[in-house]
């Protein structure tokens, strides 16, 4: 019996000199950690808290998204039908305005305005036999050789010579636009970007033979709520978020009306020249707007879905040298990826838990971990 007590005795001498041992290496903290372990109940969890700032300004980042396009886009092709006898560009040139991009075979357009010059001069000469009889008659009728009548006939039948050689000269420069339209010319500069038919094909009317793009100007078109669009300002430059990189343009204009079915007007914006952007990427537009409301952010992780629509968060107070957490029940305003605009029930300055919800209840007794306050 003596011996077991002395071995109880041992015992709690032993365990006695561990706490003290641990105080003195841990500090404070540790040694309450180890009596709570003591007294078989656990440590205060640490926790990253959250201060609340309430704003009543607040701004928020809006995004709009459109793509990139060249300001002009065209399907180039032949007025008129005919054989295809040279396309001059490929795929992926780059052309000036009034460069030379395809023809058609002219040789019989040019066999039709031979006949038609020929047909001119042909014309010019009976005209110039009818001004001259015209002339001679003219001469008689002073003299009383011929009557008023006679003379009145050659003159109409010297105008109808004219009419004869005009109409012959319209018809041969009608030919020689149809020549001119044999050719297709770049409308602007650009870059081809589709050759839909090849040397020797037959071209239709109107069938699209090559597609280009303007380089030199890009634009970008957002639908954007109506709200927005009153408060953009002509010729101010906005920023983008694209594909290839973040890049600005100037607001130019509006359409005006707003679409039935997305309740958004258009908006185009100019891309400069020096904006390293690709035509068909998409870019967004960054907007900042006023929440309308007072409020404070939270992180995304320090909310917990409650009921009736509504969140919650965890607030920690202070209970001697530690926190307790109690559930309060705040309201989602405005949403960004990592933070949310809330109201409700929670004072400015107050700490609300910042991130991991799923480890802790309401009443349970937490810690700052190392590091405190959680931004």
């Amino acid at each position: 019996m003596l011996a077991k007590r002395l071995r109880i005795g041992a015992g709690t001498i032993v365990a006695v000199s561990a706490i003290v041992l641990a105080a003195s290496v841990f500090g404070v903290s540790g040694w309450r950690a180890e009596a709570n372990l003591a007294e078989g109940t656990p440590p205060p969890m640490p926790v990253a808290a959250h201060r609340v700032s309430y704003e009543d300004n607040a701004l928020i980042q809006e995004r709009f998204p459109g793509v990139v396009s060249a300001r002009r886009q065209s399907a180039l092709g032949f007025q008129q039908g005919g054989l295809i006898e040279d396309v001059l560009v490929d795929v992926g040139d780059v052309v000036t305005a009034g460069q030379a991009l395809a023809r058609l075979d002219t040789r019989t357009l040019q066999a039709q305005i031979a006949a038609a010059d020929a047909q001119t001069r042909e014309a010019a000469a009976q005209t110039a036999l009818a001004r001259d009889t015209q002339e001679r008659q003219r001469v008689l009728l002073e003299r009383g050789h011929i009557s008023q009548q006679r003379f009145d006939e050659v003159v109409t039948s010297a105008d109808a010579a004219q009419a004869r050689q005009n109409a012959a000269a319209a018809s041969a420069d009608a030919m020689r636009v149809q020549l001119d339209l044999t050719m297709i010319e770049a409308p602007y500069e650009g870059v081809i970007t589709a050759r839909l038919s090849d040397e020797g094909a037959i071209a239709s009317p109107g069938a699209p033979i090559l597609e280009i793009v303007e380089t030199g100007a890009r634009e970008v078109r957002i639908g954007l709520p109506a709200s927005i669009i009153g408060s953009l300002v002509d010729g101010q430059h906005y920023s983008f978020e694209g594909e290839s990189g973040d890049f600005s343009a100037v607001f130019r204009s509006n359409t005006g009306l707003m679409d039935r079915q997305t309740r958004t007007v258009a908006a185009v914006f100019d891309i400069p020249a020096d904006q390293s952007v690709i035509i068909g990427e998409i870019a967004r537009l960054v907007v900042e707007t006023p929440v309308g409301t007072s409020g404070f952010w939270v992180p995304t992780d320090a909310l917990s879905e409650s009921r009736r629509g509504l969140w919650s968060v965890f607030i920690l107070q202070p209970e001697q040298n530690d926190y307790r957490l109690e559930a309060r029940v705040v309201e989602a305003i405005r949403v960004e990826a990592d933070r949310v605009f809330v109201r409700g029930a929670v004072a400015d300055g107050e700490y609300i838990l910042a991130a991991g919800l799923q480890r802790v209840t309401t009443g349970q007794l937490v810690a700052l971990q190392a590091g405190g306050e959680a931004e």
